[in-house]
């Protein structure tokens, strides 16, 4: 099974080694790039004041690593004893955990909406939110909605991938399936598609569009895509078992 992973490479070692343990081949087609904010002095003003908040929520990898960068760069210690951190998702929490951070709460679905039970009693407290430029704002309103007076910084910025040439080869060739881990995954793989001369919607081989959780698998469908396959657990692990179980099903090489 041809497999087309469109995250990042470098974000991609584990996916791809589960996927060639379930039998399938990995196939690269970034369509993301990951770039860090120029001005961190706003990250920074919040992360010497940490005293001040009630929460500090991770909700990527990709935002755990600037906070940790910037933590290490203003010779930031522990964490005051009063701060919580949330996290959503285990690369998030394992990330953190690398740096001697437990978070004190991670939901059992991997959601932003699956945080804020988790985070008790939120009036009048104040919640540090480093996101990305394109994150959805269900968080921050759920936050408000509960009397919280959420913080959101922009830490990174997501943009489009350069067109992996040997990866659009590929999918001209024809792919078995294409996985989308965001929704940006999404949006710019469609972008990527038409720049290339490549109907996105029409693909060789039609191929299984598999999407890392409900919020993804809207966005594909909202976009016209056909979703075949919503992960559960809503993680890369939660993905790939989904794929080796229609793979044990079909007859797909």
């Amino acid at each position: 099974m041809r497999v087309l992973i469109t995250r990042p490479r470098e974000q991609s070692t584990s996916f791809s080694r589960e996927l060639q343990a379930v039998g399938a081949n990995p196939i690269f087609l970034p369509t993301i790039a990951i770039q860090p904010v120029e001005d961190k002095s706003r990250l920074d003003k919040s992360l010497t004041r940490l005293n001040d908040y009630a929460w500090l929520i991770l909700t990527s990898a990709n935002a755990a690593a600037v906070v940790l960068e910037r933590l290490n760069s203003l010779k930031v210690g522990t964490l005051p004893k009063d701060l919580r951190v949330a996290v959503i998702g285990p690369k998030t929490g394992a990330k953190l955990k690398a740096a001697g951070i437990t978070p004190d709460f991670v939901p059992e679905q991997y959601i932003a909406e699956a945080i804020i039970p988790g985070l008790g009693d939120l009036r009048g407290r104040w919640v540090l939110l480093p996101m990305s430029d394109i994150a959805h704002d269900t968080l921050p309103k759920a936050i408000q909605a509960a009397d919280g007076i959420p913080h959101v910084i922009t830490v990174y910025h997501t943009v489009l991938a350069e067109p992996d040439l040997s990866g659009l080869a590929a999918l001209r060739s024809g792919v078995n399936m294409v996985t989308f881990t965001s929704g940006s995954t999404v949006r710019n793989f469609l972008t990527l598609c038409q720049n290339a001369g490549i109907d996105p919607l029409n693909l060789p081989c039609d191929p299984t569009i598999a999407c890392i959780g409900p919020k993804t698998a809207q966005i594909a469908r909202e976009l016209g895509l056909s979703v075949d396959i919503v992960a559960e657990p809503h993680t890369t692990a939660g993905l790939v078992a989904k794929i080796k179980s229609l793979s044990d099903r079909t007859s797909l090489p």
